[in-house]
């Protein structure tokens, strides 16, 4: 065999081994964003379980007198940003994002105004696009995200590149570009949506970076450092990373580990 050629064998290694790291990231992810909406646990006997997560949801409280490093060095679940940052006037804020929500917090701490940054329509009227029956030249306009969309894309993404395999974090990314196109009155089809899930499986290398998404942050710099690490190492990392006065980073946590 010539040196470079990569053999079936080691194609379908190097398969599996992606494959198996998409599912533990999404796992990861499903389980980090339905932690805030889990009533309290209980155990066996229906004695309440006061979890790590809970004890930090309870270590500070969201204050109009709070620095922005203060903020940052803290953790705050989704319920309780969208609750301070109505009542401290950002607008549709029960309709935010977390990093969105986190992105208007920050901006009120340091200059006093209350902002939403969001981009993209709150409200929408009308059938939705899956309704309508989704083709290549069928305008965005009510996108779903549902599996029935994520496969159409990808489905019509192997048909213009044989072989695409989505790689990880780049579902994210078209979604904030969907967003940004369509918030400045750019009109856009899902061909363009598929077109455009190809280039960035194309462009993205390394970790995925995302402003204002810490949690996502911190576990793809973790599994790109510590590639033989189970998932479960990178959460149990950051839960403790959480409960502490420290950015929520993975080049923070590094430090705390130093004896």
């Amino acid at each position: 065999m010539k040196p470079g050629v990569a053999t079936a064998s080691s194609t379908v290694a190097l398969m599996v081994r992606e494959r198996s790291f998409l599912r533990r990231f999404a796992g990861a992810i499903f389980q980090e964003t339905n932690l805030a909406s889990m009533g309290p646990l209980r155990g066996r006997a229906g004695n309440r379980v006061e979890t790590n997560a809970m004890k930090s949801r309870r270590a500070a409280k969201l204050s109009t007198s709070m620095t922005e490093a203060e903020f940052d060095n803290g953790y705050w679940y989704a319920a309780d940003l969208k609750k301070f940052a109505e009542e401290i006037g950002v607008p549709s804020a029960r309709r935010l994002r977390k990093d969105e929500l986190e992105r208007a917090v920050k901006h009120f701490l340091r200059t006093g105004e209350a902002k939403s940054f969001a981009k993209r329509t709150m409200t929408k009227s009308g059938p939705r696009d899956i309704d309508l029956g989704l083709r290549l030249d069928l305008p965005v306009v009510h996108y779903t995200s549902n599996r029935q969309t994520k496969d159409f894309i990808e489905h019509e993404a192997a048909k213009l590149e044989p072989g695409f395999r989505r790689k990880s974090g780049t579902r994210y990314l078209l979604n904030r570009w969907r967003e940004e196109q369509l918030g400045q009155g750019r009109r856009i089809t899902y061909g363009d949506l598929v077109r455009h899930a190809i280039e960035l499986n194309t462009t993205k290398d390394g970790p995925l970076r995302v402003e204002h998404a810490r949690y996502i942050n911190f576990i793809s710099d973790f599994m790109k450092a510590n590639q033989r690490a189970p998932m479960s190492e990178a959460i149990a990392a950051w839960n403790t990373l959480k409960k502490m006065d420290v950015p929520k980073t993975y080049q923070a946590w590094l430090k705390t580990q130093k004896p």
